[in-house]
């Protein structure tokens, strides 16, 4: 397609300068990536949504959501940094090509394990643990990769608005498609969608056209390149700080999405399709945050973004908590997702942006350990205090744990920062 014919939305500002929402789309290979993993995401929150309400559905147990979370995220805390090892040492296009293909497979064991019917929570839990083992070499793989595709370096920080655009658009549609074919057709379809979706994203990686890989010989055990990547991060502040208060949200936040099962259940007196709905307005609050990350110009302090996105995190889960009437419920939730959105998109943008592009991989991995390897923790943190104040209170002090974290975000994020290097936000 002839980049003058590409679609975008276009003003101009005061100053004079002109800024596009889809500005990475000129690079042919990120568009072709967008498009495969936008189908295929939208399949992964279906299985998702479909695990999680499974799983409540046999146990009635929001201890139990948590262990799931656990379950899904835990291999990533274990190996991420693994997996950014991997990623700097081998060709991350064939790295990320991989960890899809092998996606595919647990999706579609998946799918089996529900079609043959008597489905035990262990299968459930060990085939989770499966994709937790994938995405900890997939996250740094791919998102490393995304620099790889973008052809103007200072459109990243755009491409990575997207693809938070992206994930948050599948996390909109994907659970309400979930909760209709939960109800409709069954778990066993929401599963075999998933499976299916996976043709899409392979299909795009075929046709990545990027610059030839000449891998750099080193004679470094992974523990050594692991303790240089560590130290990369020790001596620049505006990551350090960046990726600790990134882990204390995950850990502490987050994991409130685990407990929404209890909320369409047992407070709305609602089905599955309840949960896809609620899940759904989540999706809808993060992806106004991403659409307007991805629309704000140059010269924009992401800091400041973030830092108030925090609190309008937390605001928004206080407001949620013992809310019982059900349209305000969801307009509340949809808060909380924008705010949450920010944490992911604004603490990746900054990082993609700083680092060096030779340890892009192995800091990645730092920052997908903040924030997937925390939140399984965070899920069987949040899974017993709910058991033990209740499932309402226990949102109510997420909502002011973020607020106060929003305000050491504030002090920290803004006032111990350096420049990046090509980036299109300023960060000083």
């Amino acid at each position: 397609m002839p980049q003058r014919c590409i679609i975008s939305v276009k003003n101009k500002r005061r100053d004079g300068k002109e800024m596009s929402t889809f500005r990475a789309f000129k690079s042919k290979n990120y568009r072709l990536y967008f498009i495969g993993q936008s189908v295929s995401l939208i399949g992964t929150w279906m299985q998702k949504t479909a695990v999680s309400w499974v799983i409540y559905t046999l146990t009635h147990s929001t201890f139990m959501l948590g262990v799931s979370l656990f379950a899904s995220l835990f291999p990533s805390f274990v190996l991420s940094l693994f997996g950014g090892v991997v990623a700097d040492r081998y060709n991350r296009y064939k790295v990320l090509l991989t960890t899809q293909v092998a996606s595919m497979v647990q999706a579609v064991l998946l799918a089996a394990v529900i079609l043959i019917g008597d489905v035990q929570v262990w299968q459930m839990l060990a085939l989770s643990v499966m994709l937790g083992i994938i995405n900890a070499f997939d996250v740094p793989a791919r998102q490393a990769l995304v620099y790889e595709m973008v052809e103007d370096k200072k459109d990243l920080p755009n491409a990575l608005a997207l693809n938070s655009s992206m994930v948050n658009l599948s996390r909109l549609i994907g659970p309400a498609i979930a909760g209709i074919v939960l109800e409709r057709l069954g778990e066993e379809a929401c599963f075999v969608l998933n499976a299916l979706s996976f043709i899409a994203v392979i299909g795009s990686l075929l046709m990545l056209k990027l610059p030839e890989y000449h891998p750099e010989k080193t004679n470094k055990n992974v523990f050594v390149e692991l303790k240089e990547g560590l130290a990369y991060i020790k001596r620049t502040p505006a990551i350090k700080h960046i990726l600790i208060l990134l882990s204390l949200i995950s850990l502490t936040v987050m994991p409130y999405t685990t407990l929404i099962p209890f909320y369409a259940r047992d407070v709305f007196k609602g089905s599955a399709a309840t949960f896809g709905i609620i899940d759904s307005f989540i999706g809808l609050g993060a992806l106004s945050c991403a659409i307007f990350l991805a629309s704000v110009p140059s010269g924009i302090d992401l800091k400041k973004i973030l830092a108030v996105n925090t609190v309008v995190f937390g605001a928004g889960l206080l407001l949620f908590s013992h809310e019982v009437y059900y349209p305000l419920a969801l307009l509340f939730v949809a808060i909380a997702g924008f705010g949450m959105m920010s944490q992911a998109t604004v603490s990746n943008t900054l990082i993609q942006t700083t680092v060096d592009q030779k340890i892009r991989g192995r800091v990645i991995s730092f920052y997908a350990l903040a924030i997937f390897g925390m939140q399984p923790l965070g899920g069987l943190l949040i899974g017993a205090l709910s058991k033990w104040i209740g499932t309402q209170n226990t949102v109510a002090v997420q909502g002011i744990i973020a607020v106060l974290i929003g305000a050491l975000q504030w002090r920290y994020l803004y006032k111990n920062t350096v420049a990046p290097k090509d980036a299109g936000f300023k960060t000083a």
